[in-house]
């Protein structure tokens, strides 16, 4: 299915990394709003499988065809940004600066935020007819959800909120080995075969999603769940996206950029110079 080497499919992430930082803003803004609503369909669609089967991991199987619409749509979600956009920067790409690559973050988190928000709003009001029914199973479901990953974590004060940062790191492990598999195939079938993957093991984990998350706890919250917003970002969003940026970028982009993007040159300069010492025949 076209597999790309290492050296090839690195060199495409630092490339998209670049190209996401000139980005205009509209366009970033739509991208990222559409990431944040289709990632919202999907774990609406995940909770209901769940709800329906009984099966979590059957949700958890099926939540990745979210994830691969919008990546095959070129859209962008945080998690990806936390990752892509630092390594241009490492790699000396012309003019790419920190004062560039925190307010694309900025640009995306509203983004996404938005997009979740609006997906949030509208599966809210499907489940309850306007408002005027309880929402069922499903709200009664993402409602204990909300209370048991805000609440539950504050419980444990430091402790608790720690587990949110270490859960927040080893989700955006997975999730951006998937933004990469995205990259390292030319066919369609070799993309989604890697993206499916490290998603699904991170949905059915538990792991700590900051983009899943600003679609879940807005809508826990209008389905009835008993905590405040306060304690959804204090216990939850902040740790969540802080994670995702240590996780992400340390065990994915920061470990391929260093073994396979830096050692590229080298291994063609090698090569020159091996070709510059033969002796010259005539």
């Amino acid at each position: 299915m076209a597999y790309l080497i290492p050296t090839e499919f690195v060199t495409k992430m630092v490339d998209s990394g670049e190209s996401k930082i000139y980005m205009s803003t509209r366009d970033t803004l739509i991208r990222a709003f559409m990431a944040g609503a289709i990632l919202a369909l999907a774990a609406v669609f995940a909770v209901s499988v769940a709800v329906a089967s009984g099966s979590h991991l059957l949700g958890s199987v099926l939540f990745p065809v979210g994830f691969i619409m919008l990546y095959l749509m070129g859209f962008d979600l945080l998690t990806g940004v936390f990752v892509l956009t630092p390594l241009a920067w490492l790699a000396k790409r012309p003019g790419v600066t920190w004062s560039q690559i925190l307010p694309h973050w900025g640009k995306v988190f509203v983004g996404n935020f938005l997009g979740a928000l609006t997906v949030a709003f509208m599966m809210a009001f499907v489940f309850t007819y306007g408002f005027n029914t309880d929402g069922g199973a499903i709200a009664a479901k993402v409602g204990h959800i909300g209370e048991a990953r805000t609440l539950g974590y504050a419980e444990y004060g430091t402790a608790g909120w720690l587990t949110i940062f270490i859960r927040g790191m080893l989700c955006n492990w997975m999730v951006s080995l998937g933004v990469v598999g995205a990259m390292i195939s030319t066919h369609v079938s070799g993309k989604v075969i890697a993206m499916w993957m490290p998603v699904m093991l991170f949905f059915f984990m538990g792991f700590e999603h900051s983009v899943v998350n600003m679609f879940l706890f807005p809508f826990a919250l209008m389905m009835g769940g008993d905590f405040s917003v306060m304690d959804y970002l204090i216990w939850n969003e902040i740790p969540t996206a802080l994670g995702n940026l240590v996780g992400g970028l340390a065990f994915t982009g920061l470990t391929l950029y260093t073994t396979h993007y830096k050692t590229a040159p080298k291994r063609a300069l090698n090569t020159a110079k091996e070709s510059l010492s033969k002796p010259v025949t005539s």
